[in-house]
């Protein structure tokens, strides 16, 4: 899951990029209202903890552009500015939850669960496809009600995946997804192809319904 942390405050952003980090998110921030755009306009989130007040612009204003070019994150208001306008206008604006400051790592932590379950998985607590069944909050994959065990990389491209079936992805998205965003500097994404080989080849030997296909000149898309 790919959490963006929109906080000006450095103790505060470093305390929650290492304890999200450390429950095997993948985290990037921005300190500022301009590099916040900037993220959200080119890439996608699962999930953005907003913070309101910033050096150079206002988080609310952050929340609206989001909501402009149309992006399905999941936001999370977080600020010690705890008036009931700004958490009714957050929330007015698509804000799926708002916590203020200071908060417990297991409260925000949970919170970020129940925003991207409702966002994206209709609020139930397994995402499933044909045969496969995925439990997000232990990181678990069931194949015909038989655990699949992957690693860590193999887990993150099926779960993105598995969110957005029949959908084609060119392979610097898949590794912007996975890898985080500055994978776009990078000089070969050869490395794309060996998870994806490897998640094929456990998927196919556990008799799963479902396979990644490869879309020629483009990337890939689960099928």
């Amino acid at each position: 899951m790919k959490i963006l942390i929109v906080e000006d405050e450095p103790e505060m952003r470093k305390e929650v990029q290492k304890f999200l980090e450390s429950e095997q998110f993948l985290v990037e921030f921005a300190e500022n209202y301009a590099k916040a755009i900037s993220k959200i306009a080119d890439y996608d989130y699962d999930c953005i903890l907003l913070d309101i007040m910033l050096p150079d612009g206002n988080g609310i204003d952050v929340l609206k552009e989001l909501r402009k070019l149309n992006k399905k994150s999941s936001v999370i208001i977080l600020s010690a500015k705890n008036s009931v306008e700004d958490k009714v206008e957050g929330l007015d604006l698509g804000a799926d939850d708002y916590l203020a400051k200071p908060f417990h790592m297991a409260e925000l932590f949970a919170r970020i669960k129940s925003a991207v379950r409702r966002n994206h998985q209709d609020g139930n607590q397994f995402l499933i496809y044909k045969n496969i069944k995925i439990n997000p909050d232990d990181r678990l994959v069931f194949v015909n009600n038989q655990e699949l065990k992957l690693n860590r990389k193999e887990y993150d491209l099926l779960y993105y995946f598995l969110l957005r079936p029949e959908k084609t992805f060119q392979r610097t998205t898949l590794a912007e997804a996975i890898w985080g965003d500055h994978m776009d500097q990078a000089d070969s994404l050869d490395f794309i192809y060996s998870q994806v080989k490897n998640l094929r080849k456990k998927l196919k030997d556990s008799f799963a319904e479902a396979d990644i296909q490869a879309v020629y000149g483009i990337g890939y898309k689960f099928v």
